[in-house]
């Protein structure tokens, strides 16, 4: 297809998947609204909707918690084949949400959607703006740990099942968890999805938090898993600079925001492993987790100038055909097509290669980009990538990889994140 076919088939992957007021990853696998799938989704709306963008961001924030929380998941309408579902995480809100969150992409994307059209969306940034304050508050009143950001189910990183969560996941007690049927291995080959012995230990986990009314104290106290992702920490540092160049823009008080960004700056120091690379770190132990992937070149993207990290993805693109694997080729878990232990994720090539841009390394971030716009032109918009050779793998029509398309790696698109 040429690049003009191309964009014109990411959109209409957008319209397929918007259900009016909010976006599904892909139909049949994914039937809700999840948290930062539907942020990206809104900045592949705002290429030729803006108005759609401001809509999806809406109503995401629009089922935050009264703690602030934003949930991962939100119920919209009833699937009953869907597991877990509503009634697994025993959530009383309508609609049922999800328990836990996700990485809190929200507050860059909305900025970026902002730059697009600032005239109509100066009155919509203006409306979720302490939605996103209050969202960021709760990570660093209920998460942030030694500076880093604690999460306590690996669905909260949006990296599943990756090599970061081995040594604490072994450690969680399975043997409550019963039977159930998984309606993700309908879809996509078992070979491409975490295991069963992960999904146990997922249960595991969610079944903790229900029956503690996911209750934050006793989670951080008790719960079965609690590991500084970072991911998150990086996530988080980014989107509170956006939200102080917000606040500044709209004459809203930024010193809590400033100390935000302090506290996670130092936090980040504490995610360098001294093996040589970013890391995220298991908060019961304190040991390293020894997983480099593609969290690890988020530095860049929180704003954290480390070029030592340079050589670390040099190493990772030389093993691969395409960039940016999602584990070290090296490392013994690594697996082409199994989900988040080495696949490339087009969402965090977006990340990465806007963070090497605004840092000034424009070689390495257009390989990533291109590497990107090659992967979907030859494989078409698929959930993830085998970085080998590029096979295509999990959902197909992914709204996140055509919403990535269309804002960043399209020849059309601007590039860069904001």
């Amino acid at each position: 297809m040429s690049v003009a076919e191309t964009d014109a088939a990411a959109r209409e992957i957008l319209r397929a998947n918007d259900r009016g007021r909010y976006t599904v990853p892909t139909d049949i696998l994914y039937p809700f609204q999840w948290n930062w799938d539907s942020a990206f989704a809104a900045w592949g709306f705002a290429s030729f909707d803006v108005p759609r963008a401001w809509v999806e961001l809406e109503t995401l924030l629009s089922h935050q918690w009264e703690n602030g929380m934003v949930p991962h998941m939100i119920f919209h309408e009833e699937a009953p084949g869907y597991f877990p579902g509503p009634g697994v995480w025993g959530v009383k809100r309508s609609p049922p949400t999800s328990g836990i969150t996700q990485p809190p992409v929200a507050a860059t994307l909305a900025r970026s959607i902002l730059v697009a059209d600032p005239d109509y969306g100066r009155p919509h940034m203006e409306a979720i703006f302490d939605k996103l304050l209050r969202w960021h508050r709760w990570f660093m009143t209920e998460r942030a740990e030694q500076g880093m950001i604690a999460v306590t189910h690996p669905w909260e990183t949006g990296r599943d099942n990756a090599a970061d969560w081995d040594a604490a996941m072994a450690r969680v007690d399975t043997s409550g968890v019963g039977s159930y049927k998984r309606r993700d291995l309908e879809e996509v080959a078992a070979e491409q999805r975490p295991t069963k012995a992960e999904y146990d230990q997922y249960l595991a986990m969610v079944y903790f938090g229900r029956d503690c009314g996911w209750d934050e104290t006793e989670i951080r106290a008790n719960g079965p898993f609690r590991v500084a992702d970072v991911g998150m920490t990086f996530i988080l540092l980014r989107a509170c600079r956006d939200l102080l160049v917000l606040a500044q823009e709209f004459g809203r008080p930024t010193d809590e925001i400033a100390g935000w960004i302090e506290t996670l700056e130092q936090g980040a120091r504490n995610h360098w492993n001294p093996a040589g690379y970013y890391d995220s770190v298991d908060l019961r132990t304190g040991a390293f987790t020894n997983a480099p992937g593609s969290a690890s070149c988020l530095c860049w993207y929180a704003g954290v100038d480390d070029a030592r990290m340079l050589e670390r993805l040099g190493r990772f693109r030389s093993a691969v055909r395409y960039t940016v694997p999602s584990l070290d080729p090296s490392h013994p878990g690594f697996a082409p097509t199994r989900y988040w232990r080495g696949p490339v994720w087009v969402v965090m090539n977006a990340l990465v290669g806007a963070g090497l841009a605004e840092m000034g390394y424009v070689g390495m971030a257009e390989r990533v980009r291109s590497d990107t716009a090659n992967v979907i032109t030859r494989s078409g918009f698929y959930e993830y990538f085998s970085p080998l050779d590029g096979a295509p793998a999990g959902g197909g029509r992914f709204t996140w990889t055509a919403a990535v398309w269309l804002a960043w790696a399209s020849p059309h698109a601007k590039g860069r994140m904001i």
